[in-house]
């Protein structure tokens, strides 16, 4: 059954004239991981609650090309550097960039790797990922683009980096992309990510993040791809000391998307947080899972994880905190709290922590649960309708998780999105 499902993959791939010898060599030896490791299965702990027959019905064909798109409605409505990417790949008409301070590069991947690619060569080798990531492996084989950004010690932008993911796909494409975000010592960045697109396709995003001594990136993902597409992504960050990594991820979209995050507090006082909230409906299945490496002392770790399920969705959160034995006095926290609108929806959560230090302070919990019935006779009461009050009670618990984005125009730009979600939503 695996080489079922892997063969289409392993006959469409073909060497890409004119690449360097390293990255032909690197891409071999990704094709052959995905080979040996082929789909994973629900007998696998960390993939147990994924449905993944929408990606094994039918092979997804590598693609890249240019097609006719518009980022206006994903747009941000102030000045940023914007990078756009229609089907895999920079589209130069639809990007603004703009005038970056010295010691700053922001970039196709394809651009740095002709130009800049001692950046990128020790981005593609995805052996060393935690876990089976045989999809991560797929990736590095038949990426043709991404974005890259990269910083040097003490740049800071004033504007955030918008990186606009559109597909507009023929028959049944897939989209690699592998990125890179590098930021010196003491630089500081905020990034917007955001995935849109109609039809059947799926993409399949890698991200290495590497922050720097005193460093600190605030990265969006928005994550709201036709709900005929399936969406996977992989984000590996490693944190120097005392950087700054505060991460959102926000699922609205897709018919399966799966989001893992990967973090090592490498540095002594680095911080880590991750927050987000999944909005689902119909037969929607998305899944977040995380997992956070303390391996330097004096390390915190901040993580709220939101989901509401409507219909018959799902959604999945799996969460890992592991602290090794050198990284004393660490202080980390982990909640997932859900919400069941529906009966024949479901909310599978598994937050865990592995502590092998003795001076640490750590915690996590797990909510799922139905709307407060006291919550909603109190604004019943006050007259509002019972439709009107679940939707106040929905948009509030969702709230609660964009509040902890700091900068108020991305902050206003999701709760923007959140409201077009409520609004189309079916009332009882």
């Amino acid at each position: 059954m695996m080489a079922e499902h892997t063969a289409p993959y392993l006959e469409a791939f073909a060497p890409k004239a004119g690449e360097p010898r390293w990255l032909a060599m690197q891409r071999q030896a990704a094709l052959q991981r995905f080979a040996t490791l082929g789909f994973p299965s629900r007998r696998e702990e960390a993939w147990r609650f994924t449905d993944l027959r929408p990606l094994q019905r039918a092979a997804f064909t590598p693609q890249t090309g240019k097609a006719a798109a518009d980022p206006a409605p994903w747009r941000l409505a102030g000045p940023a550097h914007r990078i756009v990417l229609v089907n895999g790949s920079f589209a130069a008409d639809l990007s603004e960039i703009g005038a970056l301070p010295k010691g700053a590069w922001l970039a196709s991947t394809a651009r740095t790797l002709a130009e800049r690619p001692a950046l990128l060569e020790a981005t593609i080798d995805a052996s060393d990922l935690e876990g089976r990531q045989p999809f991560a492996s797929l990736n590095a084989a038949f990426f043709a683009d991404g974005f890259v950004l990269a910083l040097e010690d003490g740049v800071a932008l004033d504007r955030p980096v918008e990186i606009i993911h559109l597909a507009r796909p023929g028959e049944r494409p897939s989209f690699h992309l592998r990125s890179l975000v590098q930021l010196g010592q003491a630089s500081r960045a905020q990034m917007l990510e955001t995935f849109a697109g109609s039809g059947d396709y799926w993409t399949n995003e890698v991200l290495a993040l590497r922050l720097g001594p005193d460093a600190a990136l605030t990265h969006i993902r928005f994550q709201d791809e036709s709900t005929d597409a399936v969406h996977f992504a992989l984000t590996r960050a490693s944190l120097d000391r005392a950087a700054r990594y505060e991460g959102f991820l926000f699922n609205l979209g897709a018919r399966l998307s799966r989001q893992d995050v990967l973090v090592t507090l490498a540095g002594e006082g680095a911080h880590c947080g991750i927050d987000g909230a999944s909005l689902l409906r119909g037969e929607q299945e998305a899944a977040i899972a995380t997992f956070i490496e303390h391996a330097a002392p004096g390390g915190t770790t901040r993580e709220l994880i939101k989901c509401v399920a409507d219909e018959r969705a799902h959604g999945i959160f799996l969460g890992r905190i592991a602290v090794r034995p050198d990284a004393q006095r660490t202080d980390a926290h982990q909640l997932s709290r859900n919400l069941l609108l529906s009966a024949r929806a479901a909310i599978d959560t598994k937050p865990e922590l592995e502590i092998l230090a003795d001076d640490v302070k750590c915690s996590h919990g797990a909510t799922v649960g139905d709307l407060d019935e006291e919550a909603l006779f109190y604004l019943r009461s006050r007259g509002i309708p019972l439709a009107e009050a679940r939707q106040v009670l929905i948009e509030a618990f969702a709230a609660d998780a964009l509040d902890r984005i700091g900068d108020p125009a991305l902050r206003a730009h999701l709760a923007a999105h959140l409201g077009r979600w409520l609004s189309l939503r079916k009332n009882p």
